[in-house]
């Protein structure tokens, strides 16, 4: 019932967007209330039932990504998380551990993907060209092998559909601005490494991960969710084996089972998104939690 009430809850008197997991208001005065459900997606696409309490890790474990890293995260667009500096109609028990008020900024038109190992579509793309998003890489490599650097390597924003993998000078041509463009790949690369370093040491590793960055007034601003189990994949070191699929603290679960249901023919990844299965929930809920106490070392109680 609690995951219902998230999912359908409307305030009224503010301009609403609702994208795939996150609710957003527009306060008109230059700030955004960012509500994060525990709607799932897979593939672009939302899935029937969603993972209870899921929102709250993500805003959690935004908030700490963007304390821990402060010194390479900022400017972001960040201003609070706490419900009493919301206007009245917000400030409602549900929306408890879940609202991001933040800055409003011009998104820009790029996602900023980040790979540290040969996992995913890098994966697929390596393995029939040798190269992701242009760059070329040594032969031989196995599945989920750490990479010699970590690359850049961006996708579109797609507004319908499957965003798709592009190359460096394909952002450029997006954003009409080689420095910008530039400024983002070593920002993106920058914010990875910080994040890679200080997760190994609690035994995760970020294999590869997206940033979304946004203009206000001139200022590149680092907006959304940031190092998220949705936004990111990340594997327990202890058992980190390259050559196969790797066990993972993130969407991928969910993933490796919708790829079950493609391959019997019972969905062809188009809406709607199909129920999942309580265990697939339960499965979800405890790895993203699992995450969220290994990186935080604290708990976050159902």
């Amino acid at each position: 019932m609690k995951q219902t009430i998230i999912i359908r809850t409307m305030v009224s008197g503010h301009k609403r967007r609702q994208g795939k997991v996150r609710d957003i208001y527009n306060l008109g005065d230059g700030r955004l209330v960012i509500i994060a459900t525990d709607r799932i997606s897979a593939f672009d696409v939302v899935m029937e039932n969603g993972i209870p309490d899921k929102g709250k890790v993500l805003t959690a474990l935004t908030k700490f990504w963007l304390q821990k890293l402060q010194s390479v995260a900022s400017p972001h667009h960040l201003v609070s998380t706490e419900l009493d500096r919301l206007p009245e109609e917000f400030q409602r028990e549900c929306f408890e551990g879940r609202v991001m008020v933040c800055r409003e900024a011009e998104p820009l038109p790029v996602e900023c993907v980040v790979r540290g190992y040969l996992a995913g579509s890098g994966w697929k793309e390596y393995q029939k060209t040798g190269q992701i998003c242009g760059i070329k890489l040594p032969s031989g490599l196995k599945q989920c092998d750490k990479l010699p650097e970590p690359i850049f390597t961006p996708a579109t924003k797609a507004q319908a559909g499957h965003d798709e993998n592009i190359t460096f000078e394909d952002v450029c041509k997006l954003l009409a601005n080689r420095s910008l463009a530039e400024s983002l790949r070593d920002r993106s690369i920058n914010l990875y490494r910080k994040a890679h370093d200080f997760a190994l040491k609690r035994g995760v590793i970020i294999a590869d991960t997206k940033f979304e960055f946004g203009r206000v007034d001139g200022t590149i601003l680092l907006i959304d969710e940031v190092l998220t189990p949705d936004s990111s994949r990340f594997w327990p070191v202890d058992e980190y084996e390259p050559g196969h699929d790797q066990v993972s603290f993130d969407k991928q679960f969910v993933r490796n089972y919708l790829e079950t249901l493609c391959e019997n023919g019972k969905w062809d990844k188009t809406p709607p998104g199909p129920r999942l299965p309580d265990t697939i929930v339960a499965g979800t809920w405890n790895r993203y939690r699992e995450l969220y106490r290994r990186l935080t070392r604290k708990d976050l109680k159902p």
